[in-house]
C-alpha cells in the first residue's frame, strides 16, 4: 500500500494523478475465516483493524450486505465526546475519543478529526443538576470537563439566545477536547488499512442464514454463498435482532428512525458543537459551511432510513428558539438512520448464547464517537475472550439487573 503524504500528491500531479491504487481490494470469498464480521460499518472494520494491529488476527473476513460505510457511519451527525455518567461508558467513549485523536496518522489517512468542543446546554433547572453531577463524575473519571455559566456559554458561541422564551439557557456541560471527525473517511480509513493488513472486505454479500454444530456458530450463508469461520461478529446496528434471529436467540433492543438535515452553505458562524437536550436538537457547522442539524428518535418502532417531514420540524422549530438567526435558512437535505436501542441506552458488547458468536450493538444515536474504542475493545473480547473496556456491558446484565443507564447524561442518547 502507497502511503499518502504531500510528496506522494506532488509525485502523482506530475502523472496527471493515474498512478493512485485501489484504497481497498474486492476479492472474492474464501471457503473459511478464522473470523468473520458482519457489518462493514465503522464498528465492524474497527474491530476487524484492531484483531490484526493488536492481535495478529488478519485470516478476517468483513460482510457487508450493501456498500461500505453505507448505513448509520454515513448516516450520523459526527459528534465526538465522552462525557457520560456511568464509570463503564466513560471509559469506552474516552478511549474511543483518544484513539480519534491519532487515528490520521495511525491509519496513514486524513480523517478531519476536529477537536472544536462540544457544549449540553441546560436549559432546566434539572439539567443544571444532572450536569453538574456528570462534571463532577467526569472528574472522578479523569475526563476533563466542566460545568460553564451561560456568559461563558455565550463567549463560546456569540450566535445563540440565552433568554429563550421557553427554555433560557441556564448553563452548560463543556468538554473543549470533543469535536467533530469525517465520518465517511473514518470507515474508508480502517478499510484501507485492512486491507492491506490481507484482510476480506465482501460487499454486496448479504448473511441469509447463520450455521451452528452442536451450539457453535460453524459458519454464514450469504448471497455469495456459504462461507465458514471459527468465531463471529455480529456488529449490524439497527439489524442486529434481524441477525440475531437467524442465529436463534433474541436481543433486548429495539429499531428506530433517527433523522438529520443539512441547511445550505453559511459564512462561519459556529465554531462548537451545540447540544440542547431539553428540546432534542444539536447543532455545528460543517467544513463547507452547512449547518448540520439533528434531533431525537422517532416515537414508533420503523427500519425507514428517509424519515419524516413532521420530526424535521419540530427539531427545526425548537433549535430556532436557541439560534434565531438560522430562521431564514433552506434545508439543502435530510435523511434517516436505522438506530437500536437498549432499555438503558447503553451499548451490548459480549458473547452470544450460541458458542463462538460475540454482539456488538445497541449503541442507539451514539455509535459514531464510540467506533475506535468500541474496535478495541471488541477486538480484544473476540481475541482473548474478555476485555475490561467491555466487561460490564454483557447481555447477561439484563437478566441480572445491573443496568447501564444512560438516559440522561447521554441526552437521549445521541
Amino acid at each position: 500500500m502507497k502511503r499518502y503524504s504531500a510528496f506522494a500528491v506532488a509525485r502523482e500531479a506530475l502523472n496527471y494523478h493515474m498512478g493512485w491504487e485501489r484504497a481497498w481490494a474486492s476479492p472474492e470469498p474464501k471457503k473459511k475465516y478464522d473470523v468473520i464480521i458482519i457489518g462493514a460499518g465503522g464498528h465492524g472494520l474497527a474491530t476487524a483493524y484492531y484483531l490484526g494491529k493488536n492481535f495478529g488476527i488478519t485470516n478476517v473476513a468483513v460482510i457487508e450486505k450493501g456498500w461500505l460505510g453505507g448505513g448509520n457511519t454515513g448516516r450520523n451527525t459526527t459528534i465526538i465526546r465522552s462525557n457520560y455518567l456511568q464509570d463503564a461508558s466513560a471509559a469506552i467513549y474516552e478511549k474511543a475519543r483518544s484513539l480519534y485523536e491519532t487515528m490520521s496518522q495511525d491509519l496513514n489517512y486524513n480523517v478531519m478529526f476536529s477537536p472544536r468542543g462540544v457544549i449540553m446546554l441546560a436549559q432546566t433547572e434539572h439539567e443544571v443538576r444532572g450536569y453538574q453531577r456528570t462534571a463532577h463524575a467526569n472528574a472522578l473519571q479523569g475526563v476533563k470537563t466542566e460545568f460553564i455559566s451561560p456568559a461563558r456559554v455565550k463567549e463560546i458561541v456569540p450566535i445563540i439566545n440565552l433568554s429563550g422564551p421557553r427554555y433560557p439557557v441556564l448553563g452548560g456541560l463543556w468538554q473543549a477536547r470533543g469535536g467533530t471527525a469525517r465520518h465517511d473517511a473514518v470507515a474508508w480509513g480502517y478499510a484501507r488499512a485492512c486491507s492491506d493488513m490481507g484482510m476480506h472486505i465482501i460487499q454486496k454479500c448479504e448473511v441469509t442464514g447463520v450455521r451452528q454444530e452442536g451450539g457453535k456458530v460453524v459458519g454464514v450463508d450469504t448471497s455469495r454463498g456459504p462461507i465458514d469461520c471459527d468465531k463471529l461478529g455480529m456488529v449490524v446496528a439497527g439489524n442486529a435482532g434481524h441477525v440475531a434471529g437467524m442465529a436463534g436467540f433474541r436481543l433486548p433492543v429495539e429499531s428506530v428512525a433517527l433523522q438529520a438535515l443539512v441547511s445550505e452553505p453559511i459564512k462561519p458562524c459556529m465554531d462548537c458543537v451545540v447540544m440542547a437536550n431539553t428540546v432534542h436538537g444539536y447543532m455545528s457547522q460543517s467544513d463547507k459551511g452547512e449547518m448540520v442539524i439533528g434531533g431525537g428518535t422517532d416515537g414508533f418502532n420503523n427500519y425507514t432510513q428517509r424519515g419524516s417531514f413532521h420530526h424535521a420540524e419540530e427539531t427545526v422549530r425548537a433549535l430556532i428558539e436557541t439560534f434565531p438567526m438560522i430562521a431564514r435558512l433552506k434545508m439543502l437535505r435530510q435523511w434517516g438512520g436505522i438506530v437500536d436501542v437498549t432499555g438503558d441506552r447503553s451499548p451490548i458488547i459480549g458473547k452470544a448464547p450460541v458458542e463462538g458468536i460475540f454482539i456488538n450493538c445497541g449503541w442507539g444515536t451514539g455509535g459514531f464517537k464510540a467506533i475506535p474504542g468500541s474496535g478495541w475493545g471488541f477486538a480484544e473480547l473476540m481475541a482473548k475472550g474478555y476485555s475490561p473496556l467491555t466487561a460490564e456491558f454483557g447481555l447477561d446484565r439484563f437478566h441480572q439487573g445491573r443496568f447501564i443507564d444512560e438516559s440522561v447524561a447521554a441526552g437521549v442518547a445521541h
